[in-house]
């Protein structure tokens, strides 16, 4: 309408379709004289008080916010968002000081926001639910017949799904604050471009029925699909052996994986808590470790497990714990391991990672008296954790804020561990019982890891004494994977179980037999598209050595490009053509 010249050609990417191309052919928002016909650099188009008011868009905005959420002090907020609104309206000292008066006055709203829109909790979330609309893709209040489902889902988080979730990896950290919170919490979690992991939805419910959670999940897809209709993960990563499994095989369509983070950091804080004798603690945990190999080494797990109970009796206080907690569902999660593939040691450690930081931002001993409110929580999600990923995000991708990408990029063991070099790690005798690792800060101090190249190594350190994966037990497991003697990782032995149970099923000259060598061609053909495109440096070549995908005939123009107009049904072809004709034979009266 305003003659604006700016123009630009968009191109799918069929290997990404999430992705998109864009081809500028200009870029500058002016008319064919020459003149800025809109947008903020057009004083006059956007009225007067372009010329008094400064330029903020979104990113700016939630910069600001996310830094007050995060406690950083007002003068360094300040200079941060004059340094944003400069880029749009140059330097003023009228702006610089709409700015202060802006950045006062967010923070100050910020600081008299309350969860407790009502005094009572039901009531106040009601109210969060009509203000937040934009944020929630399931919502289903308590009744006699339907439990309380809250999911919550950002813009932003809705944006960072699409973009890490398709085509790769969903995990669940499920079953959060189920002892301390009013209802537990449900975190799905992508894994970005640095392979942490990245929370893109939070549901909070007290129900796992099947029922129940497939709502909330063909909630969410739908969500997902409604922004890019052909998104798709490759796989749903769980944690607990008592999750619904069917729900998510139905509707996401896709392999699953089973993490043993939560099993390992269990164990291990009460091995330390309830057993004294560190020597004691190594045995258990590397016995206990044992035990879960021994599903791929053929011997009878519960026997193991008897013979371990009768060796530390005098154990009195950890041997109750676990006949009590682990005992009656132990069968269950043994079976579960067998039945699907184990994930990485990487993406338990990134998961745990998210665990420890949400644990940290929720269980503040200044916030124990609200732990029983759903509102409370649904504040603390939506305000402090989701600015501080946020802020991570923005500061790794835009290169600013150098501690805040610092601290972002050492929060999982996996990246801690790739800074130590191989030469601070020292093997230990022929028999593998144990490592040392020199300590990178203090040249004098070394740290043991008895049991190496097992998940269920032990580490003396005090972030592996809290029940932690430890940056010096990944390292450790590192050198180990390329030297021989040590027993492979769990997650290679379940996949190596996968692929002989593959490749022993079908019968020769069967069905069963063609159809598994279908399956292997798909996977190597996709596996080579990946491997192509993560290699290659320029992305233009690859999509042309694409093969076209062609649409129905009925559907696409004389040049081969899909029409954008739908085909029109045969009963208004027929009236088209009809119309037509009499058109026809008027014309020839005329002549």
């Amino acid at each position: 309408m305003r003659g604006c010249t700016c123009h630009f050609v968009v191109k799918r990417l069929y290997a990404r379709p999430s992705l998109a191309l864009l081809i500028y052919n200009d870029r500058r928002h002016v008319n064919k004289s020459g003149f800025i016909c809109h947008g903020p650099l057009d004083r006059d188009a956007i009225g007067p008080g372009a010329k008094k008011i400064p330029y903020i868009c979104n990113e700016i905005q939630q910069q600001t916010m996310s830094m007050i959420y995060l406690g950083i002090p007002e003068e360094s907020v300040l200079e941060k968002h004059i340094e944003g609104i400069q880029r749009y309206c140059g330097s003023d000292a009228k702006v610089n000081s709409l700015a202060s008066q802006y950045v006062q006055k967010l923070g100050m709203i910020i600081r008299r926001s309350t969860h407790e829109l009502d005094l009572d909790d039901q009531a106040s979330i009601r109210l969060w639910v009509d203000r937040n609309k934009k944020s929630i893709f399931f919502y289903q209040d308590s009744s006699e017949t339907d439990p309380f489902i809250l999911g919550i889902q950002t813009e932003w988080q809705l944006q960072q799904m699409i973009r890490f979730g398709h085509r790769s990896l969903i995990a669940a950290d499920s079953t959060f604050g189920i002892k301390r919170l009013k209802y537990p919490l449900c975190t799905l979690l992508v894994f970005d471009s640095r392979q942490h992991a990245l929370p893109v939805a939070w549901v909070v419910t007290r129900s796992s029925a099947k029922p129940d959670v497939t709502k909330w999940m063909k909630s969410l897809l739908d969500r997902a699909r409604s922004i890019e209709p052909g998104w798709k993960i490759s796989g749903f990563l769980i944690d607990d052996a008592a999750a619904e499994i069917d729900p998510i095989r139905e509707i996401f369509c896709c392999p699953l994986l089973f993490s043993l983070w939560r099993v390992r950091r269990s164990w291990l804080r009460n091995i330390v808590k309830k057993c004294t004798n560190i020597k004691i603690q190594r045995e258990i945990f590397k016995r206990l470790g044992n035990i879960l190999y021994s599903i791929w080494d053929g011997a009878d797990p519960f026997v193991n497990l008897e013979v371990l109970i009768q060796d530390f009796v005098d154990q009195t206080a950890f041997i109750e714990y676990f006949k009590a907690s682990w005992m009656p569902k132990l069968a269950m999660w043994l079976s579960t391991m067998r039945a699907l593939p184990l994930a990485s040691q990487e993406a338990s450690g990134a998961i745990e990672a998210y665990h420890v930081k949400l644990k940290t931002k929720l269980f503040d001993d200044s916030h124990l008296g609200a732990l029983q409110r759903v509102d409370w929580l649904v504040h603390k999600l939506t305000t402090e954790l989701h600015s501080s990923y946020w802020l991570d995000r923005y500061a790794d991708e835009s290169d600013s804020f150098q501690n805040v990408k610092d601290e972002y990029i050492a929060s999982t063991s996996w990246h801690r561990a790739m800074q130590i070099p191989n030469s601070a790690v020292t093997l230990g005798d022929k028999e593998h019982l144990f490592a040392r690792v020199s300590s990178q800060k203090d040249s004098s101090l070394t740290h043991l890891v008895w049991n190496p190249g097992s998940e269920f190594a032990f580490c003396d350190c005090a972030w592996s004494m809290q029940g932690n994966i430890c940056k010096h037990v990944v390292k450790v497991n590192m050198i180990c994977a390329n030297n021989e003697g040590y027993q492979p990782s769990m997650s290679f032995q379940s996949l190596r179980e996968v692929l002989m149970n593959l490749w022993t099923k079908p019968m020769d000259d069967s069905v069963e037999l063609d159809l598994s060598v279908a399956w292997t061609h798909n996977m190597l053909d996709q596996i080579k598209q990946l491997v192509e495109l993560s290699s290659s440096d320029d992305i233009g070549a690859v999509v042309n050595n694409l093969p076209l995908k062609w649409v129905s005939k009925k559907g696409r123009t004389s040049v081969g490009i899909p029409s954008s107009t739908l085909a029109l049904p045969s009963s208004s072809k027929s009236s088209t053509v009809h119309k037509k004709n009499r058109k026809r034979k008027r014309l020839s009266r005329l002549r």
